[in-house]
């Protein structure tokens, strides 16, 4: 679906990204009667996965099904929803006593190039999952290769799993994915050497420590079957878990002034993102940041949420400016009538 819209129009939000955050964010401002344009490059995160899960009443649906739901729940609020790209955005110099305005350029999917006029922005376009170099593992990602136990570990309970070690954060992913199963492996691959007392909790939890480089991934009949060493061993798994390294998109940020900031786990970075208020504000005024790319550890009920929060900012934002510019337009017609009141001298 793309919408048709009016690029005279200084739309009161646009929203980049339709995933569960920009799409929750769009709705609520809508509800509240503003004009909204939702902008979706159709690439989402969770595309690969089969369903999504803990999202309260919607547990198990397709990430595609998700979508459709919301475009047409946000559309029926008079959304907006363009197919296209978002491919640049400028601050728009302020004139008298208005708030921050923007104009996005988006390269609208078969339609060319257009440009709108917004007041306020939503960011949400999310994260890219940069994995380990290891062949055939982007193949399997989101279907046997997973990396939260919170989103897809009750799929891959009591299998066979491996545990591939890539940063800091991979004992730490092998005693959440041990609580699934009693049959995990601690592949180290480049992940530095565990402590001593990190050898004891392997230990202790029956985990066996494989050291040395993955060097593939092995499949038959479209399913995962193991691992392949680089010494030309095969480890057997059904399935794997990785924490690839998390970097928040930078579409548009440095147009608005906006930088990522690492996230960091035992000195190491283990990815990107845009800090916010509570509310999703980002460092430019009139810009909110909601889902992944202001949290790399939301799901999707989390994104939604973030996404709700941010869209009720907005509109509070937007009804302080309208009410301020209100009150001058009164004061100013009422200071030309007491003035029309004061006879001429004499």
């Amino acid at each position: 679906m793309t919408a048709s819209f009016d690029q005279t129009d200084v739309l009161d939000l646009v929203v980049v990204g339709g995933g569960a955050a920009g799409l929750s964010g769009a709705k609520i401002a809508a509800r509240a009667r503003r004009t909204v344009l939702l902008v979706d490059a159709g690439a989402p995160r969770n595309g690969p996965a089969e369903g999504v899960h803990n999202y309260l009443y919607a547990e198990g649906t397709a990430p595609a099904r998700l979508a459709e739901i919301g475009r047409a729940e946000a559309a029926g609020y008079g959304v907006q929803i363009v197919n296209g790209t978002a491919v640049s955005a400028a601050v728009v110099p302020p004139s008298g006593a208005g708030g921050p305005r923007f104009t996005v350029t988006i390269d609208v999917q078969d339609c060319g190039t257009r440009t709108v006029s917004a007041r306020r922005l939503l960011l949400a376009t999310g994260v890219v999952d940069v994995l380990p170099d290891i062949a055939g593992l982007r193949e399997r990602w989101g279907t046997d290769v997973l990396h939260c136990p919170f989103c897809h570990g009750w799929e891959v309970r009591d299998q066979a799993i491996g545990v591939i070690g890539s940063g800091p954060t991979a004992l730490h992913a092998v005693q959440l994915f041990r609580t699934l199963t009693d049959d995990v492996i601690y592949l180290q691959h480049t992940a530095p050497d565990p402590t001593e007392e990190q050898l004891e909790v392997l230990a202790a939890l029956s985990v066996p420590h494989v050291v040395g480089s993955v060097e593939r991934v092995e499949t038959a009949d479209d399913a995962l079957t193991g691992v392949r060493l680089a010494t030309g061993d095969v480890v057997a798994r059904e399935a794997l878990a990785v924490a690839p390294f998390v970097r928040g998109r930078s579409d548009l940020l440095a147009d608005l002034d906006l930088r990522t900031s690492d996230l960091d786990m035992g000195g190491v970075s283990v990815g990107t993102y845009v800090p916010t208020d509570p509310t999703g504000l980002t460092g430019t005024p009139g810009v909110w940041a909601a889902g992944n790319l202001a949290n790399l550890m939301a799901q999707v009920v989390t994104s939604a949420s973030a996404g709700s929060a941010a869209g009720a900012a907005i509109h509070m934002d937007l009804m302080a400016e309208d009410s301020a510019a209100a009150v001058a337009a009164y004061r100013e017609r009422h200071a030309s009538r007491d003035s029309s009141d004061i006879p001429p001298q004499m």
